[in-house]
């Protein structure tokens, strides 16, 4: 008996040691609610609730089926009607106990419109209020205080993942409801001027490389965009750069599929860039904790910030320009190492090159930076993979054992 207890000690040890994290389906979850079945639908039918799905950290705010009848009157496009469901999806974790804790009585919650980048101003952000009697209120954060709707009830949770609440009505924004542009009309330079990467922005446009960024939108396109430091202190090696060197550094910053952030944390890897040609200018995705880091054999960048991710378009802030390896001579870097004999597939696209090798492994010796500083790429990532394995292979095995002699 004790050996029996022993083992089970040690397998609980690696449950909380290597938690698992289950994935949602939004709609399934909704399916148990036939009152809701209205606002349900049209998750589905405007490609919203995949969306949903792939990110974590939610509160989605439905109305019963009623509720959605003002709506459906107005006669507006799927794109208007997905604007509006996304207004109603926050960008924060709120079950019924949160609801009624809040801080100082009041917060104000990013929303899934908001992360789209067509929200102009604040119209995108909600308030959350706790009033009186146990009620809490929600409304646009531009509507001078009033309450538009009331918290009804809890509808189901998978803390701290999603949170689905009944509210009393839908919540009025003028600004959603209008039609949504196609997704070939989105200026990505404009959003990107917008939201602190106007360098970069003002560097694209004009470029051969902003055709090819505009050409994939359609399809899918995902940008990591310098902030305006990172680029402006960069520019004076980019003009140094031939034109068809330039196209291919531009180029760089942005891979052929869309790819949400909780998708850029779990899809680690080699990943072909706009600028892929044969075994050439590809870079490694990889997450450290909740962060998410581009890695390239001079360069280790961070996104900081989401800007736009409204598939098939998503835009994230980098704290660095991405440098890849063919393109060394900037600044006078010296030449990156051949790439290791070892060599993984990229992620797939629609691109029409060959699988590019991988980049050489951390455990390498990283070339000067583009700013004159050691590229900040090393081998601790590499090593706690290595070592969080190790220790899981020696918990699992440690039971299987101690049940053998059982």
């Amino acid at each position: 008996m004790q050996l029996r207890g022993g083992a089970a000690a040690v397998f609980l040890a690696v449950l909380i040691v290597f938690p698992t994290t289950d994935a949602f389906n939004v709609t399934s979850m909704l399916d148990k609610h036939p009152e809701f079945s209205t606002f349900n639908h049209y998750l589905s039918v405007t490609q919203l609730a995949p969306e949903i799905n792939r990110r974590r950290t939610i509160t989605v705010c439905v109305v019963d089926n009623p509720g959605m009848a003002d709506l459906l009157a107005k006669h507006l496009t799927l794109g208007g009607i997905k604007n509006v469901l996304s207004y109603h999806v926050l960008l924060d974790y709120f079950d019924a106990k949160k609801l009624h804790q809040i801080t100082d009585g009041s917060a104000l919650a990013a929303t899934m419109y908001q992360a789209t980048g067509s929200a102009p101003g604040s119209s995108g952000f909600v308030n959350i209020t706790d009033l009186s009697r146990g009620k809490v209120g929600f409304s646009p954060e531009d509507n001078g205080g009033n309450i538009s709707a009331t918290f009804v009830k809890s509808v189901e949770a998978q803390p701290y993942d999603i949170s689905i609440i009944q509210i009393s009505n839908l919540l009025p924004s003028y600004e959603a409801e209008a039609p949504a542009p196609a997704p070939s009309q989105v200026n990505i330079t404009k959003l990107m001027s917008a939201h602190g990467c106007k360098v970069f922005a003002d560097t694209l446009a004009g470029s051969p490389a902003e055709t090819t960024f505009e050409g994939n939108i359609d399809s899918g396109l995902t940008i990591f965009c310098p902030g305006d430091e990172a680029m402006k202190s960069f520019l004076p090696k980019y003009k140094n750069l031939t034109a068809a060197d330039q196209q291919s550094l531009l180029e760089y910053h942005a891979i052929p599929f869309y790819e949400s952030l909780p998708g850029l944390r779990s899809n680690n890897g080699l990943t072909s860039t706009l600028a892929t040609v044969g075994n050439k200018f590809v870079f490694t995705v990889q997450n450290d904790g909740t962060d998410v880091t581009i890695i390239t054999k001079l360069v280790t960048a961070k996104i900081v910030n989401t800007l736009v991710d409204n598939q098939p378009l998503a835009i994230y802030q980098v704290n660095k320009v991405l440098i890849p390896p063919e393109l060394s001579k900037l600044g006078g870097l010296a030449p990156a190492p051949a790439p290791g004999p070892a060599a993984e597939s990229p992620k797939s696209s629609k691109s029409k090159h060959k699988s590019p090798p991988a980049p050489p492994g951390p455990s390498e010796s990283p070339a000067d930076g583009p700013d004159g500083d050691v590229a900040d790429q090393n081998s601790s990532g590499a090593e706690m993979v290595q070592i969080g394995g190790g220790i899981l292979g020696a918990l699992i095995l440690t039971v299987w054992s101690t049940f053998l002699q059982l």
